[in-house]
């Protein structure tokens, strides 16, 4: 135990209130002045010399964190990949279920789009990219800034974006209840053109 000094009445008073005093134990006092001494040792070091800032620590952090996010994403598939899926019937099956419950709200649930909100799937006509899986897929991911697609990526499992990435393209070339009016560029007009030279190619050549 410290020693204190005993509680004694001061000799001066206030309206006659008087005061006792009864200082704070010795091992307090001396925490007290601790504290004080550590926030200006602090202070200097990390405000005034060469201490890290809160900056430095998130530059540090950023790549594992970076790392971890890349690891739970899940993988972007080359267009290969993407048409191995479409061409398999279970697979657009599954992605036609994950449609009805994340996408029909802004597209209609047979792909025809909402005025308003989604654009049409079914006809040739696309807003961004140039209508191939590899387009649809990077717009399902990463959302379009500014409208009310959202991204997709952290959201859906691997399998359920590349099945509703399937999906969506075989709405293409379908019959929608109430299509929305066209909108972008028509993607098979430049599928057509991208055609044309080589089957000249071949003609010459025959």
């Amino acid at each position: 135990m410290s020693e204190q000094t005993p509680n004694r009445l001061l000799d001066h008073n206030y309206d006659g209130i008087q005061e006792y005093d009864n200082p704070m134990p010795r091992w307090w006092v001396w925490i007290f002045w601790a504290t004080i001494i550590f926030s200006e040792v602090y202070f200097i070091y990390y405000h005034l010399g060469p201490g890290p800032t809160i900056h430095d620590d998130y530059a540090a952090e950023m790549p594992a964190g970076d790392a971890q996010l890349a690891a739970n994403l899940p993988p972007v598939l080359d267009e290969a990949g993407l048409q191995a899926i479409f061409n398999d019937p279970a697979r657009v099956e599954s992605g036609k279920a994950v449609f009805t419950g994340k996408c029909a709200a802004c597209h209609a649930p047979d792909g025809g789009g909402m005025v308003g909100l989604g654009p049409n799937f079914t006809d040739t006509f696309w807003k961004n990219g140039d209508g191939s899986l590899s387009a649809i897929q990077k717009v399902v991911m990463k959302g379009v800034t500014g409208t009310a697609m959202q991204a997709w990526d952290t959201q859906l499992k691997p399998e359920e974006l590349q099945d509703v990435v399937a999906y969506v393209k075989s709405l293409q070339g379908t019959t929608a209840a109430n299509p929305k009016e066209p909108e972008g560029k028509d993607v098979s007009l430049a599928t057509a053109d991208a055609a044309a030279p080589a089957d000249s190619a071949a003609t010459q050549g025959n």
